[in-house]
């Protein structure tokens, strides 16, 4: 994993349009105020839990931002190149070795190592494993994400079957039968086009990784991602999904609920959007399964955010103190109250509202198995290449050894900025 110090004058000449944040600090001598950016929903919600961490830390006032997710990843980096990052922020895992390689994070392992409270043997591995480049923790998982299937249950047991698919082999089975019966204006699955999440799940159930050689040069026509990529297309080739994009259906839960489709792969906040959405008579009607993998369960992608420290700040210990905090399996529960999203640890699964929600026990399952996506700054950039590529391959543009092929060939010129700075021996 590349660790290079970027130098800041051309960071600054990159985003120069951009203005620079103000800076933070202590506000006195007798408190510190930490600066904590949050996005989304999650930054709303974040206002509610800080009051109980500062009546039990007096000392210590935390300041809370709210970011959109569409600004967030441009204000970091100019906070970054204006000395004025906050102490601590929600970073979504897959921008982790981005800044990383800017060296704006703080290594955690000796706090983490020293840590009473956090345990990461509690985690699942793989949302853990997210936040380690090169080696070193750079953060705290503080939600997890992962996607599985959605499923017909009705539309299963009126094709034949009486449980969700758990190998590749019986899951073709049911899409076939599905498909069948459902006739020319219906589908078995929805695979949106311009989504790249599907593949790159079926692409991470391979033994073989998606980048070779330390991450320098794509591996996409390997083996395991032709056999991911061929399986993928064998949905659009038998007319199991429409060749649509996501913009194309125009609401993904009513369709689901007409039976336009039976099988979605989506994430843990279309749990409520269904419960809400569905009218009540169709509530049993669908349900959760974990992903089906090639020969058995399969794994699945390893998402969500996690609370870095940036380097930069002058509250550490307590920036340190208010991740801890947010780390109890308590607050995790109270968070995943709030909003939905899944807590990082398994001891937070234990209470009532999670133990006994039956769409939400295929994720516990499915956490599990999940792995991180390559962790390089340029992952990104390779992700929406991956999506381009396939959708063209799902259009009959492209065969799969020929989509490999130019997946590997656009993937090695996103990379030559990493092969360079290799071979000059800056970073690993």
């Amino acid at each position: 994993m590349i660790r290079w110090r970027a130098p800041r004058a051309l960071i600054v000449a990159a985003i120069v349009a951009v203005s620079v944040l103000g800076g933070c600090g202590k506000p006195s001598s007798e408190s510190t105020t930490l600066r904590f950016w949050a996005m989304g929903r999650e930054g709303e919600v974040l206002a509610s839990l800080v009051p109980d961490f500062e009546r039990a830390h007096p000392g210590i006032r935390v300041d809370v931002q709210q970011l959109p997710w569409s600004a967030a990843h441009e204000k970091l980096l100019t906070a970054f190149a204006g000395d004025s990052t906050p102490d601590i922020c929600q970073l979504g895992n897959t921008w982790i070795a981005e800044f990383v390689a800017i060296h704006a994070l703080e290594p955690l392992d000796g706090r983490v190592a020293e840590s009473a409270g956090i345990n990461s043997n509690d985690y699942f591995a793989g949302i853990w494993d997210t936040n380690v480049v090169g080696g070193q923790l750079y953060g705290v998982p503080w939600y997890v994400d992962t996607r599985l299937l959605f499923y017909r249950r009705d539309l299963l047991r009126e094709a034949g079957f009486a449980a969700p698919p758990t190998d590749w082999r019986e899951w073709q089975r049911m899409l076939a039968a599905v498909k069948e019966r459902a006739g020319g204006d219906r589908y078995a699955i929805l695979l949106p086009t311009n989504e790249f999440e599907p593949l790159l799940a079926l692409a991470l159930q391979q033994d073989t990784p998606l980048l070779r050689d330390d991450a320098r040069f794509g591996n996409f026509e390997s083996e395991g991602f032709r056999r991911a990529l061929a399986f993928y297309l064998e949905a659009f080739r038998h007319g199991w999904t429409p060749q649509a994009t996501a913009a194309d259906v125009a609401n993904v839960w009513n369709e689901f609920g007409r039976g336009y489709f039976a099988f979605y792969i989506s994430g843990p906040w279309n749990i409520g959007e269904f419960k809400r959405r569905l009218p009540a008579d169709e509530q049993g009607s669908w349900m959760t399964a974990p992903l089906p993998g090639p020969d058995g369960p399969g794994a699945s992608t390893a998402g969500g955010s996690s609370l870095v420290l940036f380097r930069a700040s002058r509250a550490k210990d307590a920036a340190w103190q208010l991740i801890e905090y947010l780390s109890t399996p308590e607050i995790q529960r109270r968070f995943h109250a709030l909003t939905g999203d899944l807590p990082p640890r398994r001891e937070s699964w234990r209470s009532e509202g999670l133990a006994d929600d039956a769409y939400a026990r295929a994720f516990r399952d499915q956490l599990e198995r999940v792995k991180p996506a390559p962790r390089v700054p340029e992952w990104e950039r390779i992700a929406n290449a991956m999506q381009v590529v396939a959708e063209h391959a799902a259009h009959g543009d492209l065969s799969v050894d020929q989509a490999a092929r130019e997946l590997d060939i656009r993937t090695d010129a996103i990379l030559e900025k990493r092969r360079w700075l290799l071979s000059r021996g800056e970073g690993r």
